[in-house]
């Protein structure tokens, strides 16, 4: 491997994606070469849209090894699709087209010409047709991973939920030690790897204040005594926590990480501190895959208007030594 490239996965078609991909390059240099693998006509339809220009380098994903890439083009590999206009509405059209997109990246991880990976934002109803909660367990499967844990991440502040896209009235039903557990693991495995430390974890309840009034208490039963085993193990966690106060500053500068029990009682309060400034990671992987912290956001397309900071987070995430991590 000669130079690592980021391998970036444009994503749904009729998304908000090229867009931020477009502002995310204009708005500073990064040193990585990236890969775009991408619809050409769909990439030149948005960009006549958007008014950007830059010099595409088309590759042949077979002989990777052949180029010399550089920062300074947006070197593509081409992945065909039929669609006339710039924008259409999002449909099962597209779920092929991004099925090849992924194939595509994975064979080039697996040849090992590259370790980073960003996809674009995705119709999880249409391309995921109620087979997998989600991309990160899309992904985990066909690298046959069977523990994952998807970690929003900030510099200041990140959180993980125990469980994703489930509906709420499931939740309950798959709290458990062990999966509580994985994850402190998967968390913990990725800070002391990456930024050679070990994280200060708060680990939430279910229930309000951690207390019910039914006969069966989750944070009594399941959640307390799993943060007693993993004490004993050597972790810096504390638990189980209300979710209603620990993101106060008080209590929230003296974590690293807060795991949650569910995907909204995490996701919610650090998009309402960070907004667009945090990445989705996903722990577990022999390689970093990231995406931006949204969707395709079908109401925003064509308007010029979308935020590219999340996707700047993420590039940049790849692109250089890893962050140096501060508290505010």
């Amino acid at each position: 491997m000669n130079c690592n490239p980021i391998l970036i996965v444009a994503g749904e078609p009729n998304s908000i994606f090229l867009e931020i991909f477009f502002k995310s390059i204009n708005s500073k240099k990064f040193k990585s070469p990236i890969i775009l693998i991408c619809s050409r006509k769909i990439l030149f339809l948005q960009m006549k849209k958007f008014r950007f220009s830059i010099n595409i380098n088309d590759l042949d994903y077979k002989k990777l090894n052949s180029y010399k890439l550089d920062n300074k083009s947006i070197n593509l590999i081409n992945i065909e699709y039929n669609q006339k206009k710039t924008f259409e509405k999002i449909s099962n059209k597209s779920s092929d087209y991004i099925k090849r997109s992924f194939e595509i990246a994975f064979k080039i991880i697996k040849n090992g010409f590259s370790n980073k990976l960003i996809n674009g934002p995705i119709s999880k109803k249409k391309f995921l047709d109620k087979k997998f909660l989600g991309i990160t367990e899309y992904i985990s499967k066909k690298f046959l991973i069977n523990k994952n844990a998807m970690l929003i991440f900030n510099k200041n502040l990140s959180v993980c939920p125990v469980t994703t896209h489930l509906p709420i009235k499931s939740v309950s039903k798959k709290i458990s030690k062990n999966i509580i557990s994985e994850k402190v693991f998967l968390i913990n495995s990725f800070y002391k790897n990456k930024f050679k430390f070990k994280p200060k974890i708060a680990i939430l309840g279910l229930n309000p204040h951690c207390e019910s009034i039914d006969k069966y208490n989750e944070d009594e039963e399941i959640i307390k005594p799993t943060v007693k085993y993993l004490k004993k193990l050597k972790y810096k966690i504390s638990g189980p926590h209300s979710a209603d106060t620990i993101f106060l500053k008080e209590n929230r500068k003296k974590y690293d990480v807060i795991l949650g029990m569910y995907h909204d009682q995490v996701l919610t309060p650090l998009k309402t501190l960070f907004e667009y400034d945090a990445i989705n990671i996903t722990l577990g992987l022999p390689f970093i895959r990231i995406s931006p912290d949204h969707g395709p956001n079908e109401k925003m397309l064509g308007k010029n208007l979308s935020d590219p900071l999340s996707l700047i987070r993420a590039i940049e995430f790849l692109d250089k030594n890893w962050l140096k991590l501060k508290k505010v």
